[in-house]
């Protein structure tokens, strides 16, 4: 499935639009915000344990802990929906993926901060795939080393496809607006070794 691709160099992304439709979408929000146990997050900066206003739910098979900002996630277990969700992202990534974090985002004062997902136990040649449901936001990259960066605009039902080795070269960022804008959860699919 052809997509846009974005990086000029060191790493290669791929944005897949429509990947589900406006309905699906909508069913989809309303399921997952009421049936996941969404949690605010808890992140270790500088040395203390800050509380985060998006709030985080990880999903994953049994074992799947996830470690980031010094903090552990044990999973929550697979619903049916995600499970329908992860079968469409494995056959257009090409790759099984056994865990998840969502994040929800209530407006657009939340977002998320420069980083890149290359946490030891993420499997390193594995693509992340990131769908987006709710509100349009932008998504930047930062290249770690001279600053190139890049934009785009993440759709309802639309999917990013992070391939190696854009974590190792590359930062990315939810940016923050001050515009008004709607809710939106982002579900990004991991393989966790």
């Amino acid at each position: 499935m052809p997509g846009i691709h974005l990086l000029p160099k060191d790493g290669h992304i791929e944005y897949l639009p429509s990947i589900f439709d406006p309905l699906a979408c909508t069913r989809l929000f309303e399921v997952l915000t009421q049936s996941l146990d969404w949690r605010c997050d808890q992140l270790l900066m500088f040395g203390k344990l800050i509380t985060t206003k998006r709030k985080v739910a990880w999903v994953g098979d049994e074992g799947c802990a996830y470690t980031y900002s010094g903090v552990k996630k044990e999973p929550q277990p697979w619903t049916p929906e995600l499970l329908q969700i992860k079968s469409k992202l494995e056959v257009i990534a090409q790759c099984e993926f056994n865990s998840c974090l969502l994040n929800l985002y209530h407006d657009g004062s939340e977002g998320m901060g420069w980083h890149s997902d290359d946490e030891p136990e993420l499997v390193q040649t594995a693509p992340i795939a990131s769908m987006s449901l709710g509100a349009a936001r932008k998504f930047s990259f930062k290249h770690k080393t001279d600053k190139t960066n890049a934009s785009l605009m993440l759709e309802n039902g639309s999917v990013l496809l992070m391939h190696a080795p854009t974590q190792t070269f590359w930062n990315h960022s939810l940016v923050k607006t001050t515009r008004p804008v709607g809710p939106r959860i982002n579900l990004t699919f991991r393989a966790i070794q």
